[in-house]
């Protein structure tokens, strides 16, 4: 049978699976909890919150804030801790799902979201993502992370919540309106439709939301946005509501659309795993790398969208003031000493073609001291 043609699966029928590899799954845990321990000591071995060369601003001593952030209160020390938590809560909840349904998608997708955050420094440079520096982070010399436009934080290894978070709501609705509606309905007989859809409303209000309140608390800003379709431009505030909220869709609808379960209890990606013959001795295996496969390039496609918009040069509207005084201004374009804003200018990894500007960063005739929208904004 189609999948668009799929019925309601009640929950009490999910299929069980069989609990049998008993050993080699105890062996696989203890893999993986040493793997967990190596990279958790190694995490903090390299961490930190002081500042590379390349990155501080040596103008500067201290961490001054020019701007007060939500409330007036700082969240840093709040957001480091909130991460530690979450991501042991995570971790739990992830080995009582896998305990109780080994090999279930829904734990596979869990992987998946989490694991694309080796994408986050190439996701940061392309929207003009800039982390707040006091934020514990990974080393700025390393290549990879270096790619961000200020610092790669750690608080990104919960973006499960935040990619796949929708997923829940949104087939808790499908499967309201399918047994409502009947087999016969639209809901019913085009299932991913309709998931994708619900799951795209849902994406884009609760990424407004949060990203929202994340930014007026000063996790992190975006340096420049284009004017049209944001909200609070021109200011340390500003985001690109459109833009943004409509894009982390392209990951949030394929994650809810492979998770997918239709009447003959198979899902989406296990579908296509059977169908492509990937490791098909080893389903488990093979359905994580097609979610993997897919979730990577959906995520890869947010940052194109990204990319054309900073080519473009669309986005004209510079963050004022700079809230983050220790570190050098990210103006790889000029816009923010065209507005004013006082130097030293950085202009980071991938600054040339990759930025539309071929010959590096552009010249710039800076309006007289203590003029323009950023200066005004400083003084």
């Amino acid at each position: 049978m189609s999948t668009e043609q799929a019925t309601p699966l009640p929950a009490d029928e999910t299929p069980a699976r069989p609990r049998d590899g008993g050993e080699k799954r105890g062996w696989g845990g203890w893999i993986a909890g040493a793997a967990l321990a190596a990279f958790a000591l190694f995490f903090i071995a390299n961490c930190r919150v002081a500042l590379d060369p390349r990155v501080a601003n040596p103008n500067v001593q201290g961490r001054p804030r020019p701007v007060r952030f939500l409330f007036g209160l700082d969240y840093i020390t709040f957001l480091d801790v909130a991460t530690a938590i979450t991501l042991i809560v995570l971790l739990l909840v992830f080995i009582r799902g896998w305990r109780r349904n080994p090999g279930s998608p829904v734990m596979l997708m869990f992987l998946c979201t989490t694991l694309i955050v080796w994408q986050d420094p190439i996701m940061n440079w392309a929207p003009f993502a800039v982390y707040n520096p006091d934020l514990i982070h990974w080393p700025e010399s390393w290549p990879l992370v270096s790619l961000s436009p200020s610092v790669e934080p750690f608080v990104v290894f919960g973006y499960v919540m935040f990619y796949f978070g929708p997923y829940f709501p949104a087939v808790w609705i499908l499967r309201k309106l399918q047994a409502r509606n009947g087999p016969e309905a639209f809901v019913s007989r085009h299932p991913l439709v309709c998931l994708g859809l619900i799951t795209m409303v849902i994406g884009f209000v609760m990424d407004a939301w949060l990203e929202i309140q994340l930014v007026h608390a000063g996790m992190y800003i975006y340096s420049q946005v284009i004017p049209w379709g944001s909200v609070f431009t021109g200011t340390t505030f500003q985001f690109p509501l459109i833009w943004e909220s409509f894009s982390v869709t392209f990951v949030m609808v394929p994650a809810a659309i492979l998770c997918y379960r239709d009447d003959t209890g198979k899902s989406v990606a296990e579908k296509l795993a059977a169908k492509a013959k990937i490791f098909p001795s080893r389903p488990v295996l093979g359905t994580f790398l097609v979610m993997f496969a897919i979730i990577n390039v959906s995520y890869f496609a947010y940052g194109a969208w990204f990319w054309a918009i900073k080519v473009s040069h669309a986005a004209t509207s510079v963050a004022c003031p700079w809230p983050y005084p220790e570190a050098k201004v990210y103006d790889p374009q000029g816009f923010y000493e065209k507005a004013g804003a006082q130097g030293p200018y950085s202009v980071g990894i991938w600054s040339t073609w990759a930025s539309g500007e071929p010959n590096g960063r552009p010249h710039v005739d800076p309006p007289p001291p203590g003029q323009g929208p950023c200066a005004s904004k400083n003084g």
